[in-house]
């Protein structure tokens, strides 16, 4: 792993910097512990501080400490060559104000910054511009410096706990999605089971409406054939009944003579 960082001036840059120095033209072979730990402290972009009385840590320091406690000197490798870009100790005059918010304008509106929610380039626009303003206040008073960049780290810390926060609830938002898919689709195969079955089930039942209805039918035909077999036989001996009381009633009416 190169002990020089391969990364070059960010797009958006509204801190106030020195021109780039070339400092050698090939890589160092390595960085001490300490050195390591200082440039992980630089990538996050802010450099926690130890808390305590930071006047009285400002009056022991010079300008350009307190300048490289806001944003360390950034460093980056460009065709073999090194380059060191360190924080400016120039003082900002109105028009560097002026152009500061028309540079914070021009890139909220470059880059189509989210009003609301979360936005990482707004974040690292309005982070640059802080930084910026802390550079100009520390180069009047260092102490007032100190506790921008205490007030910066604050903040920061705020913030990757609120992302931590928000991490974690979009997890437990992701698993809580994918349960509720499994859910729904063991939800559609039960559906389509029931539906399947109740198909079945309406056939079945068609089937046997159709089978009732035919011996329903049946029974009525054998029915009317039993009442007209039983009405004919009734007649018969109705007409066999008043044969016989014919001939009996000219029996008696003959013995009467």
């Amino acid at each position: 792993m190169s002990t020089i960082e391969r990364v070059h001036p960010s797009e958006i840059n509204l801190v106030h910097f020195d021109n780039p120095k070339l400092l050698v033209t090939k890589p160092i072979p390595t960085l001490p512990k300490t050195t390591k730990q200082h440039r992980y402290s630089v990538a996050k972009n802010v450099r926690s501080m130890d808390c305590g009385d930071y006047a009285f840590e400002a009056k022991h320091h010079n300008c350009t400490e307190v300048l490289n406690s806001i944003l360390s000197p950034r460093e980056w490798e460009m065709d073999g060559k090194i380059f060191s870009q360190k924080i400016s100790i120039q003082p900002a005059t109105k028009r560097d104000v002026k152009n500061l918010v028309e540079k914070f304008d021009t890139y909220l509106k470059e880059y189509n910054t989210k009003e609301v929610g979360l936005c990482p380039i707004k974040h690292e626009i309005y982070s640059q511009c802080f930084n910026e303003v802390i550079r100009q206040v520390t180069l009047n008073c260092a102490e007032r410096g100190y506790m921008l960049i205490r007030i910066r780290d604050e903040l920061q810390m705020s913030i990757n706990g609120y992302k931590e926060m928000y991490e974690s609830a979009l997890a437990h938002g992701i698993r809580k999605s994918l349960q509720r898919k499994h859910a729904k689709s063991d939800l559609l195969k039960t559906v389509e089971y029931l539906r399947s079955e109740n198909k079945r089930l309406e056939a079945e039942l068609m089937k046997i409406t159709l089978m009732t209805e035919k011996i329903d039918r049946d029974a009525a035909e054998e029915r009317n054939v039993i009442i007209k077999r039983q009405t004919e036989e009734l007649d018969g001996l109705k007409r066999a009944n008043q044969l016989v009381k014919v001939q009996l009633e000219s029996i008696v009416a003959s013995k009467n003579l």
